[in-house]
């Protein structure tokens, strides 16, 4: 909470009023733990604060989802439920709510903490991250000069806490096509620790039932996704993951060693793989670790949980 360098906060979604010692302001969860030497030597002097942007946290279409910068993970949370989305035949909603869970944060953080906010961060355990890679979606971005430009989310992360935006632009949502929330889809998550952070985190998806698309997050740096036009075998799958992932892509923090990370995704992988191999429902497949089937019930808080531990 050390910001006592700031000297404005100005209400603005404009990114042509940003300026060196800015800082765009969402929920805060992050910046405010930062402090204001967050970006580098030089302290910020201004916080941008887009508390006001009156952006509609989610926009349901016959094309998808599209989720404003500004969408609380709260808000995220109730998505399944919506009138809107509940009546579409989009199986792949049943990603957000373990995703979601995935941030074993407190009340505060969930009615605080953006949907922006954890893609900017940029951290390898983000489960936005995880959720809109997963799931193919684009990022729209405000840029200083006017307009704005697009890119997958995949690619909108570079790195540990590192992503394309050049100083001054603004993620103004994220759409989640219609085509990806159609698809059959399957979710793997591990932590070293009950309720730790994700070490490793993938997603699965069968796109018109026969192309799998196997997204890996939390183990890499960075999201890194294959693509097989038809269901892989074993061999195929860790062929694939093999030639995508080099050694020094896999993360390394207090949350998980490189080699762990590395056998973990393999693991996931292949369960996923014989998930979604297999016809809708088969029993006895195995599930590691936590959220997944997704669980029903109301937000977190609302009652007693019991969740269970993660492998």
């Amino acid at each position: 909470m050390d910001m006592n360098t700031i000297e404005a906060v100005v209400r603005t979604t404009d990114p042509a009023q940003w300026r060196d010692g800015d800082a765009w302001l969402a929920g805060g969860t992050v910046l405010f733990s930062y402090g204001s030497y967050a970006f580098g030597p030089q302290p910020l002097k201004r916080l941008l604060d887009l508390g006001a942007a009156g952006w509609t946290p989610i926009t349901v279409t016959d094309d998808g989802i599209e989720l404003a910068a500004t969408c609380t993970i709260a808000e995220l949370y109730t998505l399944p439920g919506l009138p809107d989305a509940a009546n579409r035949r989009w199986p792949a909603l049943d990603l957000v709510r373990p995703c979601c869970d995935s941030f074993v944060a407190s009340f505060k953080v969930w009615n605080m903490s953006t949907v922006g906010g954890n893609l900017c961060t940029s951290l390898p355990a983000g489960p936005v991250i995880s959720l809109c890679a997963g799931l193919d979606g684009t990022a729209t971005i405000l840029v200083p000069g006017g307009g704005s430009r697009t890119l997958p989310v995949a690619d909108f992360i570079t790195g540990d806490a590192a992503n394309c935006l050049a100083p001054g632009e603004l993620l103004r949502s994220v759409h989640l096509p219609a085509s990806a929330l159609s698809a059959r889809v399957a979710f793997r998550r591990l932590s070293l620790s009950n309720l730790g952070r994700s070490g490793v985190l993938l997603i699965g998806r069968l796109d018109g039932g026969t192309s799998l698309v196997l997204t890996v997050t939390a183990a890499t740096k960075r999201p890194v996704q294959l693509r097989f036009e038809a269901q892989p075998d074993a061999d195929l799958l860790a062929s694939g993951l093999d030639e995508a992932i080099p050694a020094d892509l896999y993360h390394d923090d207090i949350h998980g060693l490189p080699a762990w990370r590395r056998d973990m995704t393999y693991r996931l992988a292949e369960e996923i793989r014989a998930e979604l191999a297999a016809p809708h429902g088969t029993p006895g497949l195995a599930v590691s670790g936590d959220f997944w089937p997704p669980r029903t019930g109301g937000m977190p808080g609302s009652g007693p949980t019991t969740l269970p531990k993660g492998a």
